[in-house]
């Protein structure tokens, strides 16, 4: 009985430990096609960035130069080049009667540079105002993408979980029939032996109620010789110590079988005892997986959200 439960014990620890060998590299697999989807996150948002960059600074330097401006006549390298010299001429307009400029006003030229300028500013302000919706749409339109990609990895990651959880149950379901099944046959067996056990002693107990020893039968110890002929191993006449010697062996043989009985529910007590330490050690390993798989999922959205923010304010 006890070569066989040792038996059953480690061919229930080699079946615990390949689901677990297989659960180890399930989970190393995902860990791996995980880190892989990361980095090609990771990687299409900085080409994103570079893009959106490289637009922007082909935008300054197409639409942004410094000659179009506001304020580059202020600041033009080529102001005084480009600027007209107080006097051209004897008969330049510009000047008086007198030989001196014309002092009519500081500037005769302001309501069409200020209607220039204004003109300007109303197409530079639509300009830019296309520019930030356009900028705007396409950042949308990246946190749109980026959410759907998201969305999918944690319904991929979700039913890997449940792809995980599913054989894993299925391990357990397993594990557990074949515990029932054992248990079952060391019940069976134990019964039979009981039954065997029983049916000996009956017929070991007939034999001695109807035989010549129990009987009393006196003409079995005459021998062949005569009457006054004994035969030792036939002999009634015991004296009183001597049956009290068999009394003390009967006693003895009792107490010996009280002793098997209790060796024999110590050790039903011992399986059963092996049994439940087993089945809760089980449940532990599954309640430490759970708080693993809560642990895992609570840092993947905590990365989560820190590459949503970082993405939503750059």
């Amino acid at each position: 009985i006890d070569k066989d439960a040792l038996d059953a014990q480690v061919k229930e620890r080699k079946i615990q430990e390949t689901a677990e060998k297989a659960q180890h590299e399930n989970f190393a697999h995902d860990m791996k096609k995980n880190d892989k989807l990361m980095c090609l996150l990771e990687e299409q948002q900085k080409n994103e960035i570079k893009d959106l960059n490289r637009a922007l600074t082909e935008f300054h330097k197409n639409f942004q130069k410094p000659e179009t401006r506001r304020e580059f006549d202020l600041n033009d390298p080529q102001a005084l080049k480009k600027d007209r010299p107080a006097r051209v001429s004897d008969s330049d307009p510009r000047c008086t009667i007198s030989g001196m400029q014309k002092f009519m006003g500081e500037d005769l030229n302001y309501d069409q540079r200020m209607k220039f300028q204004k003109e300007q500013l109303r197409e530079w302000s639509l300009q830019q105002q296309k520019d930030w919706k356009n900028a705007l749409a396409d950042q949308k339109l990246a946190d749109d993408l980026y959410d759907k990609f998201r969305i999918e990895l944690d319904r991929k990651i979700m039913e890997e979980q449940r792809k995980e959880e599913e054989s894993r149950r299925v391990v357990c379901t397993a594990t557990k029939d074949f515990n029932r099944i054992q248990v079952a046959e060391l019940d069976y067996k134990n019964e039979l032996e009981k039954a065997q056990k029983i049916k000996d002693d009956m017929d070991e107990i007939t034999f001695l109620l109807r035989g010549d020893l129990l009987s009393e039968n006196p003409d079995q110890a005459i021998g062949p010789l005569g009457k006054h002929h004994v035969l030792v191993d036939r002999w009634k006449g015991m004296n009183q110590e001597q049956l009290m010697a068999i009394r003390q062996f009967q006693k003895e043989q009792a107490l010996e079988n009280l002793r098997v009985r209790e060796q024999e529910r110590q050790r039903d007590a011992e399986w059963d005892r092996q049994r439940l330490q087993t089945a809760r050690a089980q449940l532990l390993w599954e309640r430490q997986q759970q708080r693993q798989n809560r642990v895992q999922r609570r840092d993947l959205d905590f990365v989560n959200a820190e590459l949503s923010q970082e993405q939503k304010a750059k």
